[in-house]
């Protein structure tokens, strides 16, 4: 997490504005001419302060952060006797803004405090010095004591708003989980309200928040936001997980059609999970795919080093003679595929066409296989006559296909994450056809 900060003496000078001098005294002139001094307004300051607090000295002091000359200056101050609360919280103001200048947190705390306290100072100024102290608190780790701070901001009228971000890192920090995530997802809906896509960082604050609450709904519903606004092989990875291997149902004789959306998400793939399809692909009859999936392997530097390498390499060279056959034979495959009593064959002709590039070609074939009917999974041929689309570049064609499979088993939640892959604005996603950062195992939830 990265670290929270306000822009503190910014903020500081801002409200305490030290250019105000709100009749820090009575004119001595008109005293001098008064018969009897009069007893001073309770809201002034005698002259022999003033002289040491006068704004049209102090504002270039800190201006120029001559602290020693300010700190001076308010010892003096600090020596004279009988001050009245006025003078105190006059006095105060300018320590806060010397501490801040200074770098002394726990004095801006101290004093922002005493000034808000003294009653002096208008609400509005006093709710931002108050953020301001949480802010300091929260620097310094006493999340509780930030928290208490931003709830004492809230009542002062302080816009939330403003105060929120600090409030949910504050309340993560310590151990509220549930707190924190009331907290982001106000933060959230405020971002979506307004058109925005909400901060990397709250987002992925949600995400651990909901883990450690172990809210699943939400979590779930994050990774979707995450991959949604900040795509990454990372989040993807998390996407298949949450939304299709985890759900109840998923049945793991269709592992194959999750390894293709992975492969066609992400951009780089583990080790095991490029050897898993390349031989699911050879086992299907599919040297095409295996070889493109060792391909973006060992351009990705997973494949051909370590101690699989020597496996990977057999593997590849197996691929490589199986794709280079089919290629010499695939066309004499038609005929026979068009006579076939089912659909399958032209199915898995269409798709081996579509591995090897010809994507339209690939498509017609499929088409036909699905019309011609007869398949045990018409929704897994589904799924390939999407990829085959998304492959080609007829993306809402891809889109309506996916939203057409209905299969259970883990199927049709496959078909919904290829149709967020297809949605995602252009350039935020790796597109249909990229080849695949390693992903670190999903923690078990």
């Amino acid at each position: 997490m990265s670290h929270f900060r306000l822009a503190r003496l910014c903020l500081l000078l801002a409200a305490v504005g030290l250019n105000t001098a709100p009749a820090l005294m009575t004119s001595a002139h008109a005293q001098k001419k008064a018969e009897a001094p009069a007893a001073a307004p309770a809201n002034t300051v005698r002259p022999e302060l003033y002289k040491l607090l006068d704004p049209a000295q102090i504002q270039p002091l800190v201006t120029s952060k001559n602290a020693a000359e300010l700190q001076n200056r308010i010892a003096q101050a600090d020596a004279m006797p009988n001050k009245t609360p006025y003078e105190n919280y006059v006095l105060n103001r300018i320590k806060m803004v010397h501490a801040s200048i200074s770098g002394n947190d726990a004095g801006i705390a101290q004093y922002a405090d005493e000034v808000v306290k003294s009653g002096f100072e208008p609400k509005e100024s006093s709710a931002q010095l108050v953020l301001a102290i949480a802010d300091v608190q929260y620097k310094a780790k006493n999340y509780p004591a930030a928290i208490e701070q931003i709830k004492r901001y809230e009542s002062l009228g302080g816009n939330m708003t403003q105060a929120r971000p600090l409030m949910a890192r504050s309340m993560y920090l310590s151990k509220d989980y549930a707190g924190a995530k009331t907290q982001l997802q106000q933060l959230i809906s405020e971002a979506e309200a307004a058109g925005k896509a909400p901060s990397q960082e709250d987002l992925k604050l949600m995400l651990s928040s909901a883990y450690e609450s172990k809210d699943n709904a939400t979590y779930d519903a994050t990774v979707q936001k995450m991959v949604a606004h900040y795509p990454s092989d990372e989040m993807w990875g998390e996407v298949i997980r949450t939304a299709v291997i985890r759900k109840p149902g998923f049945d793991q004789n269709n592992y194959l059609p999750v390894l293709r959306l992975e492969f066609a998400a992400m951009k780089t793939l583990r080790e095991e999970d490029y050897v898993d399809l390349a031989e699911s692909a050879l086992r299907d009859g599919f040297p095409t795919e295996a070889k493109n999936a060792l391909d973006a392997g060992y351009a990705a530097g997973v494949l051909g080093k370590g101690a699989n390498a020597k496996a990977h390499n057999a593997l590849r060279a197996k691929a490589d003679k199986g794709a280079a056959d089919d290629a010499k034979n695939i066309a004499s495959g038609e005929a026979s595929a068009a006579k076939s009593k089912n659909g399958a064959g032209l199915v898995n002709l269409g798709w081996a066409y579509s591995t090897m590039g010809q994507h339209d070609k690939g498509i017609g074939f499929i088409q036909q296989g699905i019309a011609k009917g007869g398949l045990k999974q018409p929704d897994e041929a589904k799924l390939r006559l999407g990829a085959a689309q998304a492959k080609a570049g007829r993306k809402d064609e891809a889109i309506k296909t996916f939203e057409s499979v209905k299969a259970g088993g883990g199927l049709s939640d496959v078909a919904r994450v290829w149709v967020m892959t297809l949605k995602q604005p252009a350039g935020s996603a790796a597109p249909a056809t990229a080849s695949q950062t390693t992903v670190a195992p999903a923690p078990t939830k």
